[in-house]
């Protein structure tokens, strides 16, 4: 068997809320609760199993993560267009320097956002390096 990512766990504020917020944009559904975590299962089946963050947890918050997914021109459009709606703030680069800008790096589109609980989101059209050839 080939090594694949199966599930990872995503510390939140609000574990409910984190889990339906990048399901709506990603297009997703939100599993059943499950113990302590809520899941979200994305096209390859990993999945991101939403938890409050613990009260003991050193440090005493969350650290914020990076997330980057793969999206279709469809997908990037739906979740866009919710970024727009809700009035989010997004850039076209990693250190927030381009402002409510698009990327095209690699003939795709990208834009990085925060999640409520101040993850870092990512979403790319094309793979970094481009789609390899045929």
């Amino acid at each position: 068997m080939t090594i694949q990512l199966n599930h990872t766990i995503v510390f939140s504020n609000d574990s409910r809320a984190s889990a339906e917020f990048w399901a709506s944009l990603l297009g997703l559904d939100v599993g059943e609760e499950w113990g302590p975590f809520i899941p979200v299962v994305v096209g390859n089946g990993v999945t991101f199993d939403f938890a409050n963050v613990p009260p003991n947890l050193p440090g005493g918050g969350i650290t914020p993560q990076h997330y980057a997914f793969l999206v279709s021109e469809d997908e990037f459009d739906s979740a866009y267009k919710q970024i727009q709606e809700r009035g989010l703030t997004y850039w076209a680069d990693p250190r927030q320097q381009q402002e409510n800008e698009i990327n095209h790096n690699d003939g795709g589109r990208g834009i990085y956002f925060l999640d409520p609980s101040g993850h870092y989101l990512e979403l790319i059209t094309v793979p970094y390096g481009g789609w390899p050839e045929s």
